[in-house]
């Protein structure tokens, strides 16, 4: 994993691009390396709203663009401001089915000077994908993100 965060590092640390941009190739290195992560996002929080909204992703289209807080995993994590890691989608109550494909879900908040900006959200086709390196990665990847915010 540490050759993804190396890359990553890289991508974060670019002068040439903006953030959305950044996060786009973000989304796109992610979906590239890791062969089970089908659907990877950011989710932002929508101005003032209890709302979250999509930002830079790569997967299929989904029409889940703006997420209420509370619901969902994404709307879950907004709330509790914690990593939240689904290993069956079919088990969860509060799950907002994006594609019949999904069977797995990991959503990591990102978090500055104490407030929940966003999150990554990624989706997988396998059941229990997500590794404790896998976590790990995506956390230090937000703590990053929040640094360009």
């Amino acid at each position: 994993m540490s050759e993804i965060k190396k890359r990553l590092s890289i991508i974060l640390e670019s002068p040439k691009d903006n953030t959305e941009e950044k996060l786009q190739k973000i989304c796109a290195l992610l979906d590239q390396e890791i062969s089970y992560f089908n659907w990877t996002g950011f989710y932002f929080k929508n101005g003032d709203k209890e709302e979250l909204i999509l930002g830079p992703y790569v997967g299929a289209p989904t029409d889940h663009t703006i997420i209420p807080y509370g619901k969902g995993i994404c709307g879950q994590v907004a709330v509790s401001n914690e990593t939240f890691v689904v290993p069956d989608v079919h088990e969860q109550d509060n799950y907002l089915s994006c594609s019949i494909d999904t069977k797995a879900e990991i959503v990591v908040p990102i978090m500055k000077d104490g407030q929940n900006l966003g999150q990554i959200d990624i989706d997988s086709h396998k059941v229990d994908p997500f590794t404790d390196e896998d976590r790990e990665m995506l956390e230090w990847l937000c703590a990053e993100v929040a640094k360009i915010m």
